[in-house]
Order: structure tokens, then C-alpha cells, then sequence
């Protein structure tokens, strides 16, 4: 019966789950901020070759 009431009062795996929580919950966050800035970076490189192109072939 001790051991069940130490279980119950034991707060230490919860604590542990919420700090995995909290760091899942950031990777998501990451994720996605790199994901929209990889595509924004993309739309820049593909203007930019674009132009380089049309100034390489004499249409500015």
C-alpha cells in the first residue's frame, strides 16, 4: 500500500512528459518557420536566376 501512495505522490514522470510536450511542440514550431522560409528563399534564388538570365540573353 506504501508503494502505491509514493506512486501517486510521485510528480517526477509528469514532469518529464510536459518538458518532452513542450519540446515536441517546439520542433513542430521550428519545423514549420523553416519550412516557409526555405520556400521563400527559393522564390527569391528562382527571381534572381531569372533576371540573371534575361540579362545574360540581353532583355533587361
Amino acid at each position: 500500500m506504501t508503494f502505491f501512495r509514493k506512486l501517486i505522490k510521485d510528480t517526477e514522470g509528469a514532469t518529464a512528459i510536459e518538458y518532452g510536450l513542450i519540446a515536441a511542440l517546439i520542433a513542430v514550431a521550428a519545423i514549420t518557420a523553416m519550412g516557409a522560409l526555405g520556400n521563400s528563399l527559393s522564390g527569391t534564388f528562382n527571381l534572381v536566376s531569372n533576371d540573371m538570365n534575361n540579362a545574360q540573353d540581353g532583355h533587361l
